[in-house]
């Protein structure tokens, strides 16, 4: 018996489709390492490009605010006076930071985002990596979350209004009365440049930390960078980026 030729194709099309559409909706995953490297976002910044950043910009703002308490020595203390040992020796004294000159409480605001990209669930994730590293240092400690978002509830005011003396007096006040006096509010935020090159872009990505002293008014301020490339194409990073320079058009 003849059978006609498009007849076979006709089967192995249905073979394949069958195969195909199978897979189509299946998932599969799998347990990351901590060696193992972050993915790189296709559309949008990622893990690869945040947790960088947050990390860069708290060590540099840590940096800047050195351990600011020195023990008395034991030389020192063996030298002292009787009224001395019995409280009127200072115990402490200040050795170069910029803001503090002892552990300092610290209110974490929150973070703005001022970027081209919506932050979806990273928003929180990026807040908690934050409070956890200022946390980690030995000269900081941090106000829980939810008494930040309970006096800011109390006082009706907007993080963006603390920088006014009498609002930072009245949210202090607040937290003061929940037993957790505050040194220094800290803001983040978050904004990003693009530039567009045909059918491949550049964005930048600047993560800010400031540090203000709720008392005097002084800040600190430290940011990180990280530039990343966007392309239709695999070939998109040698084209744009190769060792000739493409870049610059």
């Amino acid at each position: 018996m003849k059978i006609n030729v498009n007849f076979y194709g006709y089967l192995a099309s249905i073979v394949l489709f069958t195969i195909f559409s199978g897979c189509a909706g299946r998932q599969y995953s799998h347990l990351l390492m901590d060696d193992d490297v972050d993915m790189v976002g296709s559309h949008a910044a990622g893990a690869a490009t945040w947790n960088p950043l947050v990390d860069e910009s708290v060590a540099k703002l840590l940096g800047r605010c050195p351990p600011a308490v020195q023990t008395v020595g034991f030389d020192l203390a063996g030298q002292a006076t009787i009224g001395q040992l019995a409280g009127h020796l200072p115990q402490s004294s200040e050795i170069g930071s910029a803001l503090a000159t002892g552990p300092a409480s610290v209110c974490f605001i929150g973070i703005e985002n001022k970027s081209a990209e919506e932050l979806l669930d990273f928003k929180d994730q990026l807040y908690e990596r934050i409070d956890s590293q200022i946390n980690s240092a030995e000269t900081f400690r941090c106000i829980s979350r939810r008494m930040v978002d309970a006096a800011l509830l109390e006082t009706r005011l907007r993080p963006d209004s603390l920088f006014l003396p009498e609002n930072r007096q009245i949210f202090a006040a607040s937290l003061g009365r929940a037993g957790t006096p505050v040194d220094y509010l800290l803001y983040a935020t978050i904004t990003s440049g693009t530039t567009d090159r045909n059918k491949s872009s550049q964005r930048d990505y600047v993560l800010t930390l400031e540090m203000v002293n709720l008392h005097t008014g002084d800040f600190l301020k430290e940011s990180a960078k990280i530039r990343k490339g966007y392309s239709k194409a695999r070939t998109g990073k040698w084209w744009n980026y190769g060792p000739f320079g493409q870049a610059d058009g």
